[in-house]
């Protein structure tokens, strides 16, 4: 196996080669990892290990190999593709690309922290404290069954992240990084909006997340990993720089590209697979015809991507009641209604549009974003 060199440091060097990422551990270190083997808090892993362990869909005959294997001999199967020690490595599985692994680093002073992380969230993306289909069970996993439809086969979807201090921390620093890296994956994916599959929330992470914190022995100890202090900063930094340009690679989340009223709007049933079909008795047939062939330029429009996660917003304030639920209607039309003249190109309309949409009297999130849609495209080029 031919081995590319990611990066060398007095304390640890990367290296990968097709599906594994490998960091080896120069010396002692103290390491906090989720793996199923030799997880937990330990000092004496010297390998880290992220893998692509199968495909993102449809890797049945993979996921039966790794359940009927059982995490122990999977364990040792890994370490002797690519001839490592068992007993001192720890593992991480994901179904995503390893070309795709972003090395991160930030230093200040004679402190450096690298991220090396793959990222992927389309299909498994959660929020902390979504509705589970799974519970642990004396015979194994078991679905619940009033649950089980929040799962459609083995979700794919993953961020697995390594992290690395070059200095000496406490132990309980150690799980202070953690809590850390936690805090930058999730600021990453809320500067991408990114939607949970699983409810009306914005992502925390995904179902499947695991990571490896590391750092030397020797020396004299950090004592502070806190956000307030630079060590708390730089692995922030690193971490959410790592999952933003991770997630770019993986699934094209592009800043930019999550504008688009889809991105904003699809936790809350605006859907591009059934748009046209939802559309269809709202506009007429010509108004429809010709946003079908103008969908990109209409429904990733600067503006009306603005107003599209501001109404999400709002949506979001009322029912986490941030806002009183008697204000929904006016509170969703104001945006609906900008919305609609974002996408009309009609701004001085505004007045006359939120009127016609309190008219309609469609306050649910995915009748209003549609009338709001119709309202905009069928007036764009009518004279006002």
């Amino acid at each position: 196996m031919h081995w590319e060199q990611l990066f060398q440091q007095p304390a640890a060097a990367a290296r990968r080669a097709g599906r594994f990422v490998v960091v080896d551990l120069q010396g002692p270190h103290r390491v906090l990892t989720t793996s199923a083997r030799n997880g937990g808090q330990t000092e004496h892993l010297r390998h880290l290990v992220n893998h692509q362990s199968c495909e993102g869909k449809g890797h049945d005959a993979r996921a039966r190999v790794i359940h009927e294997q059982g995490p122990e001999e999977y364990h040792d199967a890994v370490c002797a593709e690519i001839d490592l020690p068992p007993a001192d490595t720890a593992i991480m599985g994901t179904a995503a690309n390893m070309s795709y692994a972003v090395v991160a680093h930030e230093q200040d002073e004679d402190v450096q922290v690298t991220a090396i992380v793959t990222a992927g969230v389309q299909s498994n993306a959660t929020c902390a404290g979504d509705p589970a289909a799974w519970r642990e069970t004396a015979d194994g996993p078991a679905r619940i069954p009033l649950l089980a439809g929040n799962v459609a086969g083995n979700p794919a979807g993953t961020i697995n992240t390594i992290l690395l201090v070059n200095r000496a921390v406490t132990p309980g620093v150690l799980s202070r990084l953690a809590v850390v890296m936690t805090e930058g994956k999730s600021a990453a994916l809320q500067r991408l909006a990114v939607p949970s599959c699983y409810s009306p929330d914005l992502a925390t992470g995904t179902g499947t997340d695991q990571f490896c914190v590391a750092a030397p022995i020797e020396g004299v100890p950090l004592t502070s990993a806190s956000p307030h202090m630079k060590l708390g900063e730089i692995a922030g930094v690193a971490v959410r720089r790592a999952t933003l340009e991770a997630l770019r690679w993986q699934n094209g989340l592009e800043p930019s590209y999550t504008r688009g009223l889809f991105h904003a709007l699809g936790r809350y049933g605006l859907r591009e697979q059934t748009v046209f079909d939802d559309l269809a008795g709202r506009l007429s047939p010509a108004d429809l015809e010709l946003l079908r062939n103008n969908s990109k330029a209409a429904f990733y429009d600067p503006l009306a991507g603005a107003a599209a996660h501001a109404l999400a917003a709002v949506f979001d304030r009322v029912r986490h009641q941030t806002l009183p639920a008697s204000v929904l209607p006016d509170a969703t039309v104001q945006q609906a209604a900008t919305l609609a003249t974002s996408l009309a190109a009609q701004p001085h309309r505004w007045t006359e549009f939120r009127t016609r949409l309190l008219a309609q009297g469609e306050f649910e999130p995915a009748p209003l974003v549609l009338a709001a849609i119709a309202l905009g495209w069928s007036e764009k080029w009518r004279a006002s």
